[in-house]
């Protein structure tokens, strides 16, 4: 470190270009070198080269045949011949370092930590499986973006759309005359001997013509300076978010250099997507808006924040499988007001898993009857249905044959060397350079993972070819493509990351492609030469410059045939045009994530509460009070603070004390403010679409805060014969932040959540959480006693969240009907029974109007709970016939209703908007 800050100062006069040269590593051998633009050595004989491959392969096999010499001649790349310090850096990266700002090198690595803040502050994760320190992670973003010449763009952005055409072109023959197949064009075992071939689909037109709606494409650039296409994805393509998220961050990061550099928009894309998928949709004979949502797995998918974020982002309805049905080759939504249709599904979910009556018959993530609609051609999805065949390896080879026959034109841009071992005389031909390729399995779920062959020893080498000639159909081998290495920011230098370019397309609506300009940069991790994210990578922004004779500000617009020009200036209302407002529906599921968010939001307040005031009471003035700890011990133990099996605090208060502190974070054995916490996370994260980015970093943010600081006072380095103060204190410090959050939480969705029936319904959630806590607090207080003792008295009030209030109101008075007053009858207080009821009948009745439509015809839910407006002190104080002993038989009796009346309004409301039985007319999917 501190040599680089002599250099950082050695190099105060020069330019931040020259300080970029002298910080910056140098690339691997034979890698082209991003940041200078040239290999880093002279390539040789040696590793097969992506044009050796293909001029050397015969024209007997059906894989190359079609495969132009200007295609295959490798074009002439620079060598560097100087030191990467010595080397001049690309014009694009020279004119990046020129704007970077008024402190240069010196704010790097201030602008390094900001963005793992923002990352973290977003919530922005990624679902790691193997990921030994839990499944989610944030997601990892480098520094600096990819950046693409105007000239390299235009190349990439001709030849990807290219292939968006070419691969929709091929779909629609294999799922209908199968003209390919019958030329020899394509074999049948790459095709219909591939299981993500879906013969259900075969003679099905979907809605409106296209099959592919989104196309993503995995590009590398060789040593020779080309880009060359890897792979490519039409199943559900991921990166859409995320690049998305990418650019939002990075552009904050570089302003003045995003301005100058004319970038490329990335927003016209998006709103090409869905202004094409809804003018192909179907919409209702009554002229109905289209509906279009977009089905998620659901949260433990490895990129669904991507799928909240582009929901959110879009203005789709995020749903699960369990959220849709089909009816009458009709696919509905599950809402509130009823099943609605749905015209479009722009899925995140692969093929199989979609439709269990006709495929995977395992899957609950799917729709039961999903094919049936489509092949109704009432639902279009996007992408249709079985184009998993087009994401296999083996088809690279095939391809320039099939756009010289289907689009009678070369492709534009390269496939990397490809052979099919299926075929003899590709097998023949790559076997003797298998040690310069990479193996991949031809067909998903083979478990073989990509080998490169240079890793392996002789015996590993032979082992692979026999594997290869003994089931040959099962294998494809690529030439070895040593990556472009990219410049990101590490420990103070300019270190080289090997990178492969992620690039999307999507149809207009009109019949052609637009190409999202720039991309998803994908990192190798460090000693990694396989970009992959599953393996430690990290991702880029990628910048596609515009050409300077281009205004930047069309760049947003160029390809895409579904803007005009606005009719009147921005943000002028022309009075005599409608405005059409869009109120997105509130699915079943959604509803009861809700209901269940404000639910845990107050059980985790009330568990928080009641932790507080017992560790508090238990070390205070009144922890001889009997009526008190036998209050404490109660409400703990029905609270889920403690178990059951532990002594109360009138008999062991140490060890109750002991057991309440090492529950606080028990999430399995115990339900404390733990285990709530984490309900609430679980709860929020299933409806994360409809939470703003501050909502869930609070969220987030409560979590982690808890159970680092419970890891402070609970962990091994802390055993049991400490001494117990120590602990408490700790403790109550943990809960003391833990109430900061949940008050923020609190505040969000009191004044920051629209007040749909979404919002109605968490609201409910809480107060029915309130009346039944706060009902049996107070009957237990008169069962222990605990109301006529001094400590008891004051502990109800401070439970109720109430003294500030009561000493204001009733300065020093311990009387019984004070309290009631302020807790049963207040309807201006929150914590108030009588305000509790009275807001949840409010709710219901609003609820209940706004959801006319549900399924369920119940009976009024607010019949069950007592009317606070006939309450009244005298009658809540006296004795009712039978139980004359008892001076407040009438308020416990009150009281029993409103418990009772908490648990039947929450079965009601379950029955009423959570489920959609069947009826006798539906066919499908209930």
């Amino acid at each position: 470190m501190e040599n680089n800050k002599s250099l950082f100062a050695a190099a105060a006069l020069e330019t931040s270009v020259d300080l970029a040269r002298a910080l910056a590593l140098p690339a691997d051998p034979g890698h082209f070198n991003e940041l200078h633009g040239v290999t880093a050595i002279a390539i040789g004989t040696g590793p097969i080269t992506p044009a050796a491959s293909q001029n050397q392969t015969q024209r007997t096999s059906l894989q190359m045949a079609g495969t132009e010499p200007a295609q295959v001649q490798a074009a002439p790349s620079k060598t560097a011949e100087k030191t990467d310090a010595q080397a001049a850096l690309s014009p694009s990266w020279n004119r990046f370092f020129e704007l970077l700002g008024g402190k240069g090198f010196d704010d790097l690595n201030h602008r390094s930590a900001n963005l793992q803040r923002q990352i973290r502050d977003n919530g922005v994760t990624y679902n790691v499986y193997a990921d030994a320190d839990g499944p989610q992670r944030p997601w990892s973003l480098d520094l600096f973006p990819v950046i693409l010449s105007a000239q390299e763009w235009a190349g990439i952005e001709t030849g990807v759309r290219q292939r968006a055409r070419l691969l929709d072109h091929i779909m629609a023959d294999v799922y209908g005359p199968q003209q390919l197949l019958a030329q020899g064009l394509l074999p049948a075992a790459l095709v219909q001997g591939h299981p993500g071939y879906l013969r259900a689909m075969h003679g099905i037109k979907p809605a409106e013509g296209n099959f592919l709606h989104i196309a993503a494409f995995d590009l590398a650039r060789g040593p020779d300076g080309r880009w060359w296409v890897v792979s490519q994805s039409t199943q559900a393509p991921s990166g859409l978010g995320y690049l998305l998220e990418n650019r939002l961050a990075i552009s904050r990061l570089f302003p003045q250099a995003f301005r100058e550099m004319k970038v490329q928009r990335l927003a016209a894309s998006y709103k090409t997507l869905i202004d094409g998928m809804k003018a192909r949709c179907q919409a209702g004979a009554d002229g109905e808006d289209s509906r279009i949502v977009l089905l998620t797995p659901g949260p433990y998918n490895e990129t669904y924040f991507e799928h909240a974020y582009l929901a959110r982002y879009l203005g789709l309805t995020l749903v699960e499988g369990s959220d849709l049905l089909v009816r009458g080759d009709r696919l509905y939504l599950k809402t509130l007001q009823g099943l609605e249709p749905v015209h479009g599904l722009l899925k995140r979910l692969d093929d199989e898993f979609l439709d269990p009556l006709e495929l995977r018959s395992d899957s609950t993530l799917g729709v039961p009857g999903l094919l049936q609609v489509i092949r109704a051609g009432h639902v279009l999805v996007a992408n249709a249905p079985g184009s998993a065949f087009l994401e296999s390896s083996a088809l690279l080879g095939f391809l320039p044959a099939l756009s010289r026959h289907l689009l009678n034109e070369p492709l534009a841009l390269p496939s990397l060397a490809t052979w099919w071992c299926g075929e003899q005389a590709a097998l023949h031909e790559v076997l003797p350079r298998l040690k310069d390729c990479v193996i991949k399995g031809t067909y998903p779920g083979s478990g073989t993972e990509a080998v490169i062959a240079q890793m392996l020893s002789r015996r590993e080498l032979d082992e692979w070819a026999g594997r290869i000639m003994r089931h040959s159909e099962e294998y494809t081998v690529q030439a070895y493509l040593p990556l472009s290495q990219t410049p990101t920011w590490h420990g103070e230098r300019l270190a080289p990351r090997s990178t492969m370019l992620r690039v999307f397309a999507v149809a207009d609506g009109t019949g052609e492609w637009q190409v999202l300009p720039g991309g998803l940069a994908r990192l190798a991790g460090p000693n990694n030469k396989i970009a992959s994210m599953q393996q430690g990578g990290s991702s880029a922004d990628v910048w596609a410059l515009a050409a300077d004779v281009e205004p930047a500000a069309a760049q947003s617009t160029r390809g895409t045939k579904a803007f005009t020009e606005p009719t009147t200036r921005p943000g002028v209302l022309n009075p005599s045009t409608p405005i059409a407002r869009h109120k997105p529906p509130v699915t079943s599921r959604a509803a009861e994530n809700l209901f269940w968010l404000g639910r845990y939001t107050e059980r985790t307040e009330n568990s928080i509460r009641l932790a507080q005031l017992t560790l508090q009471s238990l070390s205070g003035e009144e922890q001889s009070s009997q009526p008190l700890l036998a209050w404490l011990s109660e409400m703990a133990v029905r609270n889920g603070l403690v178990l059951e099996s532990v002594p109360p605090a009138t008999q062991a208060r140490r060890v109750f004390e002991r057991s309440l502190i090492s529950a606080l974070a028990d999430t399995e054995q115990a339900a404390s403010v733990g285990y709530n916490l984490r309900s609430l996370k679980s709860a929020a994260s299933a409806v994360r679409e409809r939470l703003s980015q501050e909502q869930w970093h609070v969220i987030v943010r409560a979590d982690e805060d808890f159970f680092r600081h419970c890891a402070s006072f609970s962990g091994p380095e802390h055993p049991a014969t400490q001494a117990l103060e120590y602990s408490s204190v700790e403790a109550l410090r943990a809960l003391e932040s833990a109430s900061s959050f949940l008050a923020a939480m609190t505040g969000a969705q009191t004044d920051r959540m629209t007040r749909d029936d979404g919002w109605r319904l968490l609201s409910t959630g809480r107060h029915i959480e309130r009346l039944n806590t706060l009902a049996a607090a107070l009957i237990l207080g008169f069962e222990t006693g605990a109301v006529h003792d001094a400590g008891g008295f004051d502990a109800i009030i401070a439970f109720f969240d109430s003294t500030i209030t009561f000493h204001a109101q009733y300065q020093q008075q311990r009387e019984v009907p004070a309290l009631l007053d302020l807790l049963v009858l207040d309807r201006d207080n929150p914590r108030s029974l009588g305000w509790v009821t009275q807001t949840l009948r409010e709710r219901l009745s609003k609820l209940s109007r706004n959801t006319a439509g549900a399924v369920q015809d119940v009976p009024d839910m607010t019949s069950a709970l007592p009317n606070p407006g006939s309450w009244q002190l005298a009658d809540l104080s006296v004795a009712i016939p039978g139980m004359e002993s008892e001076r407040h038989a009438g308020l416990l009796a009150q009281l029993e209703q409103c418990c009772s009346a908490a648990f039947e309004l929450s079965d009601a409301i379950s029955r009423r908007y959570f489920s959609h039985a069947a009826s006798s007319d539906h066919s499908l999917g209930a």
